[in-house]
């Protein structure tokens, strides 16, 4: 398909069966539980965090990746895990397939994610993701300047920035081609000596019997109805998430031969793990 077809390609036809509700309601009831929970330790542990640690946060994400771990149980969504996060100062590329790699990325690696800025404004979502440290960026030229200075400070602050080259989610299916100008961050006033960057595979394995597109996020679907098709769902999958080697920024020429790097790597994977 091209990417107009499959942009606006219905969502895959999905039956939650006649325990759907019910399922969906119970799953709901513990995912919010134990998020809100967690989210209520997190920020007592911040306020102790933050004047010990400053901009550090050594402790909560810790915190953040429990919940996600469990939360992943809750649905029933296995995860496999090749390789391992790397251990050098950096930050993480990702492909995007769905709000999901939220909790599947966040369960597998301590990272703060980078997201665009209308998340922040997200019923629900937006409050998590703001106590969690991730860092709101926007698509506009005017603010290319103070978007590469915020991440460059907190790049420079050891945090491990996790970002999806793609500018969007897909159909689960498809990596789209990178785009480069978030990678620049890593090129500035020397960070390309100190920094390494880490291309992570994330492919989803639909539940048997269900549409390949099962965990896909696209086009004009809304958020409400997919994550209500996660909470109902009779079984779910597995999602494969593979650490590549990390490689050192000062190997590449520019923002764009890193891109091209990484989108290689990871398109590679993701059509080798998909057979």
């Amino acid at each position: 398909m091209t990417k107009v077809d499959w942009q606006n390609a219905p969502a895959p036809a999905y039956r939650a069966g006649p325990l759907g509700w019910l399922r969906g309601i119970l799953r709901g009831l513990a995912m919010a539980l134990v998020t809100y929970l967690g989210l209520a330790v997190l920020l007592v542990l911040r306020l102790i965090e933050r004047p010990l640690f400053g901009a550090e946060r050594p402790i909560t994400p810790h915190i953040t990746r429990f919940v996600c771990r469990a939360n992943c149980a809750i649905l029933g969504l296995r995860r496999v895990i090749r390789g391992k996060p790397m251990a050098q100062k950096g930050a993480v590329v990702a492909n995007h397939s769905s709000w999901i790699d939220i909790f599947t990325l966040n369960a597998s690696d301590l990272v703060y994610f980078v997201a665009k800025a209308e998340v922040s404004g997200w019923p629900g979502i937006g409050w998590l993701a703001q106590a969690t440290g991730t860092v709101f960026i926007r698509r506009r030229g005017v603010e290319a300047k103070l978007q590469q200075d915020l991440l460059e400070s907190r790049l420079r602050q050891g945090h491990r920035l996790l970002f999806f080259p793609e500018g969007t989610s897909t159909d689960a299916i498809r990596v789209l081609p990178f785009k480069s100008s978030l990678f620049q961050a890593f090129f500035t006033h020397g960070l390309d000596r100190v920094l390494y960057i880490q291309p992570v595979t994330v492919v989803y394995h639909a539940p048997e019997g269900q549409d390949p597109r099962f965990y896909g996020w696209w086009g004009e679907m809304d958020f409400a109805g997919h994550l209500w098709k996660m909470l109902t769902a009779p079984k779910h999958g597995t999602v494969e998430i593979t650490f590549h080697p990390e490689v050192p920024v000062d190997g590449f020429e520019d923002r764009k031969s890193l891109a091209q790097y990484c989108e290689r790597v990871i398109r590679t994977n993701h059509r080798l793990a998909q057979h």
